[in-house]
C-alpha cells in the first residue's frame, strides 16, 4: 500500500491542538513552559504513544518521538518544529510542522511501511523566545549553539528561571543530544509571497542572515521657537534621515536584502522642544553573508555622514548577528521533486524569519517546506491557512522523508 497522508486527520489534529490555550479571537496563547504549554505537550505525547512511538525528553524540554527503522541503529531522519506560541499567536506557526511530522508517521503506520532509517518527530522548546531569551532556545541547546547551564539560568520578566519553569510543568528530561541524519521542517510561510503568486509549495533555499543594531543619536534639545533651523542639533531629524537610508540600503542591495527600523524612543518627547536624543533599532537581513557585511559597512558609513551633516553623534551597537543559512541542496531538491511529482505549484523561496531549522542546519542536512498563510499574517490571532495547503505540504514532507530515510 502506497502511503498517503490523511488530510482530514491532519486538520483535525491542528484544530484539536488549537483548543489548548485558545483565545477569543481564534488564536492561541500557549507561551513556553506555562500550564498551557504543558497541556499541549501532553496532548502531543498522547498522540505519539497512540501511534506507537517511543518518547524521549532532554534536559531543556525538547520532545523526540521515535519510530523504529529497519536499520534501527542508523541516525534518525527528523521532522519537527515547535508547540509554543506568541502571547497572542496563531494556530499554525510551529504547530503545523509538528502535526505534519506526526501525520507522516501515522500515514506510514496506515500503509504498514517501515523506513530503513528510524524517524523522529521533534518538538523544540521555546522557539518563539517570547518569554525567555534566546529565541530557538531548545534547538540551540541541542545543537550546541547555547550552553545548557547558562540557558537554564535565564529569567523571564517575573524573575522565573528557565530551570524553575521546566520544573514547574515537569518538562525536563534526561535524554542526551544525538546524531541526526537529516532534518525537515514544514511551516507556514509567515509572509505574503506564496499567496500573492498563487503558489502552493515554497521550496526553501535557506534563511536570511541577520544583523541587529541598537542606535543612540545624541544632539541638543532646545526650544523649538527661538532656535534657528540652521543652528539646530536635531536628533530626530538625524533619525529620520537614517531611517530613509536604511530603506535605501535594503532596496539597492541584491540577495533578498531587508532593512527595518522598528523602534524609536525620543527625548524629551515634548511638542515644542527640539529632540536631543533618539534611541532606535536597525534590523538588516540578507541571503548572502558577504552582501550582509556590505550592508553593514554601508550603514556605518552612512551613520557617520548623517552625524556630520546634522551635527549630532551616532553610535551603533551590534546586538545580534547570525549568518545566512543555506539548506542542503540534496534535500531541497527532494522537496522540489516531491512538489513537482505530486502536481503542486511550487517556487524557490528564502525564509525571512529564523526557525529551528537554522540551527539544525549546523549539525545535519536540512530543508524546509513552506505553505501559504492568509494575507501573509503570522504572530497574530487571525493567522490562518487552508486545509488543502496544509495537506499538500504534508504530502510533500512525506515523499521527501521517504526519499531520505528509504522505504
Amino acid at each position: 500500500m502506497k502511503p498517503n497522508i490523511n488530510a482530514e486527520r491532519l486538520w483535525s489534529s491542528l484544530m484539536e491542538l488549537a483548543k489548548v490555550g485558545a483565545t477569543p479571537k481564534g488564536g492561541v496563547r500557549r507561551v513556553t513552559l506555562t500550564p498551557a504549554d504543558r497541556e499541549g505537550r501532553e496532548l502531543f505525547a498522547r498522540w505519539c504513544r497512540e501511534a506507537g512511538l517511543e518518547l524521549r525528553v532532554d534536559a531543556i524540554g525538547n520532545l523526540f518521538a521515535r519510530r523504529k527503522g529497519a536499520d534501527d541503529a542508523a541516525p534518525p531522519v527528523v521532522m519537527g518544529s515547535h508547540l509554543d506560541t506568541q502571547p497572542n499567536g496563531g494556530r499554525f506557526d510551529g504547530a503545523y510542522g509538528v502535526m505534519a511530522g506526526l501525520e507522516v508517521v501515522r500515514a506510514l503506520n496506515d500503509a504498514k511501511v517501515t523506513t530503513r532509517a528510524p524517524l523522529e518527530v521533534a518538538s523544540w522548546t521555546n522557539e518563539e523566545g517570547s518569554r525567555f531569551v534566546p529565541t530557538m532556545m531548545g534547538s540551540g541547546v541541542f545543537t550546541g549553539v547555547y550552553k545548557l547551564d547558562e540557558v537554564l539560568r535565564n529569567k523571564d520578566t517575573d524573575g522565573v528561571t528557565v530551570a524553575d519553569a521546566l520544573k514547574s510543568i515537569g518538562a525536563a528530561g534526561s535524554a542526551k543530544p544525538h546524531k541526526v541524519a537529516a532534518y525537515f521542517e514544514a511551516h507556514i510561510e509567515q509572509g505574503p509571497i506564496l499567496e500573492d503568486t498563487k503558489t502552493t509549495i515554497g521550496v526553501v533555499q535557506g534563511a536570511l542572515g541577520q544583523r541587529w543594531y541598537d542606535v543612540l543619536i545624541t544632539g541638543q534639545d532646545a526650544h523649538a521657537g527661538p532656535t534657528p533651523m540652521e543652528l539646530r542639533k536635531d536628533a530626530m531629524l538625524a533619525a529620520a534621515e537614517l531611517t530613509l537610508e536604511v530603506n535605501r540600503i535594503a532596496t539597492t542591495y541584491p540577495d533578498n536584502a531587508r532593512g527595518t527600523v522598528g523602534h524609536l524612543q525620543v527625548k524629551p518627547n515634548s511638542r515644542n522642544v527640539i529632540p536631543g536624543e533618539v534611541r532606535m533599532t536597525v534590523d538588516l537581513r540578507n541571503a548572502k553573508d558577504s552582501t550582509l557585511s556590505a550592508m553593514k559597512k554601508d550603514l556605518l558609513a552612512t551613520a557617520d555622514h548623517v552625524a556630520t551633516k546634522r551635527r549630532v553623534s551616532i553610535s551603533l551597537t551590534e546586538v545580534v548577528y547570525f549568518p545566512p543559512s543555506e539548506f542542503a541542496p540534496e534535500l531541497v531538491s527532494r522537496v522540489r521533486s516531491a512538489a513537482r511529482d505530486l502536481g503542486f505549484s511550487h517556487r524557490d523561496i528564502v525564509s525571512g524569519a529564523a526557525h529551528d531549522a537554522v540551527y539544525m542546519a549546523r549539525v545535519a542536512p536540512t530543508a524546509m517546506i513552506f505553505v501559504p498563510c492568509e494575507g501573509g499574517i503570522s504572530h497574530n490571532e487571525i493567522e490562518n491557512a487552508r486545509a488543502s495547503d496544509c495537506a499538500a505540504g504534508c504530502n510533500v514532507l512525506l515523499q521527501a522523508v521517504l526519499a531520505t530515510a528509504g522505504a
